[in-house]
């Protein structure tokens, strides 16, 4: 484990954080997920880099040069979720594997220079549709791999392993509860953000649609 590395527990777009990448997957990169903080303020973008949609990354090809060598791991424990409980009204919820094992995500990173001259680093989280547990809560949940397919998505050289594995990939079982709606402030990172609530909407109140 990295001598950087300091746990997170509320973590957002355009913040940075460590991934695997398979140019160096054995230590930590640090790179802003979506776009760097001087590259957010444009929502419209920010929105659409954060996550990747696998059924996109199958059909367009102009994911190729990425899927055959800007592929990464995004460590986690777990991940965070609203559930629409009404026509404003949501409940923030963690999902986690059942043996609340940390797992990796698959991402795609991207390399740029900014108007300084200087070289940043951005990576995209891989979604694909929700089943299991999930299915009829929320429409999407990351791609998560098991232990064979982080090893290919990290170090296979082939774009068509890294199309095989989003092609054969399956929503593993996930546990969920709900959590504390302070987690809709990014400037909240504590460990009591991990804990059990009782389901209350992003406004704080109680609600018994949890």
């Amino acid at each position: 484990m990295s001598s950087h590395y300091k746990p997170r527990y509320n973590a957002a777009p355009s913040q940075l954080l460590p991934v695997l990448t398979s140019e160096q997957p054995e230590g930590f990169s640090w790179f802003y997920w979506g776009l760097s903080p001087d590259r957010s303020r444009n929502k419209a973008i920010s929105e659409r880099i954060i996550n990747r949609r696998t059924e996109d990354l199958l059909k367009k090809p102009a994911y190729g040069k990425s899927l055959a060598g800007h592929r990464c791991l995004i460590p986690a424990d777990g991940f965070y979720f609203w559930k629409q409980v009404g026509k404003k009204t949501q409940v923030p919820y963690r999902a986690v594997l059942p043996e609340k094992s940390i797992f990796g995500i698959a991402g795609l990173w991207e390399e740029f220079e900014t108007e300084k001259g200087e070289i940043n680093h951005t990576f995209s989280m891989i979604t694909c549709p929700a089943t299991s547990a999930l299915t009829g809560i929320i429409d999407r949940v990351p791609m998560i791999l098991n232990e064979a397919g982080e090893k290919i998505w990290l170090k296979s050289p082939y774009e068509s392993e890294a199309r095989r594995l989003i092609t054969e990939s399956v929503n593993v079982s996930l546990d969920y509860y709900s959590v504390s709606p302070a987690i809709e402030q990014e400037s909240k990172d504590l460990p009591s953000m991990l804990l059990h609530t009782a389901p209350a909407d992003q406004f704080g109140n109680l609600t018994l649609f949890g």
